[in-house]
């Protein structure tokens, strides 16, 4: 008469081999990849369309399958579980990927047209001034700061501040009119 027990929950099952439950189990999970990673791949390749993908897919379902062997190897077809992995893997990279897609056609391509002649020319203009009148001239004009305002920025008097705008725009004028008159000219 042959007694036979259930296995109960939370207990490996039966061990058969004289080697332990740790050898086993090793054993089971080696000869489960090495019999199975190929066709997995293959199948998952057919779903993603790259082989690269799918084995990077293959093996991440396999190490997770590894970090809960004592679990997946009870199961009835730990295959299955394996391929299921690799499977909701596959489609989350795919959600991903496909909102990835979805925000860059969302973003929307500015068309900025590029500086005009009046700009290069004051930009220009600005890049021959001194340091601390081109920086008065821009706080105030294009920053929309008081004289005030750079005075105590700059830490000096008022008076500097207004000395700097009153050469700076001298210079502009200066170098915007002899640049106009030689385009003018051409």
């Amino acid at each position: 008469m042959t007694v036979t027990r259930e296995a109960r929950r939370g207990e490996p099952p039966p061990d058969e081999t004289t080697d332990g439950p740790d050898r086993r189990q090793a054993v089971d999970f080696d000869g489960l990849y090495h019999a199975h990673f190929r066709s997995l791949t293959v199948q998952l390749a057919a779903y993603c369309g790259d082989l690269s993908q799918a084995q990077d897919l293959v093996q991440e379902a396999f190490c997770r399958a590894f970090a809960r062997w004592s679990r997946v190897s009870r199961y009835d077809d730990p295959v299955a579980w394996v391929r299921r992995v690799a499977w909701n893997l596959a489609t989350s990279r795919w959600r991903r990927l496909r909102t990835a897609e979805s925000w860059l056609h969302r973003q929307r391509e500015e068309h900025v047209p590029g500086p005009g002649p009046d700009r290069v020319a004051l930009t220009a203009a600005l890049a021959q001034l001194p340091p601390t009148q081109r920086r008065a001239v821009v706080l105030h004009h294009l920053a929309d700061l008081s004289v005030g305002q750079i005075a105590e920025q700059e830490g000096v008097p008022e008076g500097t501040v207004k000395s700097w705008l009153h050469r700076g725009r001298a210079a502009l004028a200066a170098q915007l009119t002899t640049t106009n008159e030689v385009t003018d000219h051409a």
